[in-house]
């Protein structure tokens, strides 16, 4: 069969991986993809928002399924469009990716549906904003609405930060129309652990539990990016974390969502902080994480076409997902100054020492072919290297010890991904 894959990321390039290991799979697109993926995939000149463009190169190239990777055309209704063609499309329609889209429709329905999450207030009037704050109990957490490339959140401190973060949302639209409404949502303190699952409408599946590091330097300082690295499974998802998680949050979520009439298939990230009242919801996304997809995809066993397709077809019950009995971790190499202002265009070089080795991945997130040929940076999270071993402790000397393969100008990481792996 053919794929198309729509995304040009680290976790794009982790779902061609995962798409290539498939007997069933003769051939691979992906648009726009990078310098990475095109080792295993044709990459199609055709960019993740142009869903007119995308359903005709599959209708012309009978592709049998389109996988949405990113979260831009999902909660734009891609998948709408593809299925409006006749095409198979795996992803959440328009109705259903709002989970993400929505940081307030996502809190009122785990507030309608009981499902564990943090005291919040949904405003689209900065001054009303304003005046909650005054009453509001320091640090606090401000989000936009709407998708910001992950880093739309800002935890304040003090009154006159969050003042400062209203300002910057609601009235100086820093992350543009997805400030437009703003949820104030109580600060919670625990472990963060991300939970990725596969959803049929119906039923979900469970993936291996994994944990990001979204700040910029180390000691979780700096400004929050995409996120610099991850590893999995998280210790601290326990079986009594994963019992309630599976009593409380996972279905109920699928439930709700299919009562609302928004029937939800694709990929539910579960965004879970560890509290001391147990866990809770911090946030959903409608995709893969990245860097979690890199981490998770490597360690399942099954053919990710048949759960993909079991997804979209409503069978899901009928599958039993399987992951190996070792660890990943994956970290990102960057360009320094990023998030912020960070060159592009060196060339990157080192990639053969990945050749034959089968425990590691150059997971490619921010690369291009420049006009010699050659591969260069091109964007602010340029690798993701990542290894396997028999525990986290071992896959993390391998991801480290494989940053060292990979050379660029102006490579930047950090040194501590995983370090809450000895405190387990």
């Amino acid at each position: 069969m053919k794929v198309l894959v729509v995304g040009s990321g680290g976790r794009e390039h982790a779902i061609c991986t995962a798409v290539a290991k498939s007997p069933r799979v003769d051939k691979i697109y992906c648009a726009p993809g990078n310098a990475g993926i095109a080792a295993i995939a044709e990459c199609v000149a055709i960019q993740a928002m142009e869903f007119e463009k995308l359903a005709a190169f599959a209708k012309e190239n009978g592709i049998d399924l389109t996988i949405i990777g990113m979260d831009d055309p999902l909660v734009g209704g891609i998948v709408d469009v593809f299925e409006a063609e006749g095409l198979r499309v795996f992803g959440p329609r328009k109705n259903a990716a709002i989970l993400e889209g929505s940081k307030a429709f996502s809190k009122d329905l785990m507030k309608k549906y009981n499902i564990p999450t943090a005291a919040y207030e949904n405003f689209d009037d900065p001054q009303k904003a304003l005046a909650y704050l005054e009453t509001a109990k320091m640090p606090i957490v401000l989000k936009a609405d709407g998708l910001a490339l992950g880093k739309g959140v800002l935890i304040c401190n003090t009154l006159e930060e969050a003042k400062a973060g209203v300002k910057e949302i609601m009235e100086d639209k820093k992350f543009g129309p997805a400030g437009n409404t703003m949820v104030i949502e109580e600060f919670m303190t625990g472990r963060e652990v991300s939970v990725l699952s596969f959803v049929d409408g119906k039923s979900i599946q469970i993936m291996s539990s994994a944990q990001d590091h979204k700040r910029a330097k180390d000691g979780d300082q700096g400004l929050n990016t995409g996120g610099m690295g991850t590893f999995s499974p998280s210790p601290f998802y326990t079986k009594e974390v994963d019992e309630f998680c599976k009593k409380y949050i996972y279905q109920a979520t699928v439930d709700a969502m299919a009562k609302e009439g928004r029937e939800f298939k694709g990929i539910i990230f579960f965004g879970l902080m560890l509290t001391e009242e147990g866990p809770k919801v911090l946030e959903y996304n409608a995709r893969f994480g990245d860097p979690e997809a890199q981490v998770v995809l490597c360690r399942m066993k099954n053919d990710i076409i048949d759960v993909m397709e079991a997804c979209v077809d409503g069978t899901l019950d009928t599958l039993k997902l399987e992951f190996e009995d070792q660890a990943a971790v994956c970290v990102v190499l960057a360009s320094d100054g990023y998030p912020l202002a960070y060159d592009k265009g060196l060339e990157i070089t080192g990639f053969e020492n990945f050749e034959g080795k089968d425990d590691y991945y150059c997971f490619h997130a921010g690369t291009k072919f420049d006009d010699a040929g050659r591969i260069v940076t091109n964007g602010g999270r340029v690798l993701g290297i990542t290894a396997k071993g028999s525990d986290l402790k071992e896959a993390r000397v391998k991801a480290y010890e494989a940053t060292e393969w990979i050379w660029f100008a102006n490579k930047y990481m950090r040194h501590d991904i995983g370090k809450a792996i000895d405190e387990a």
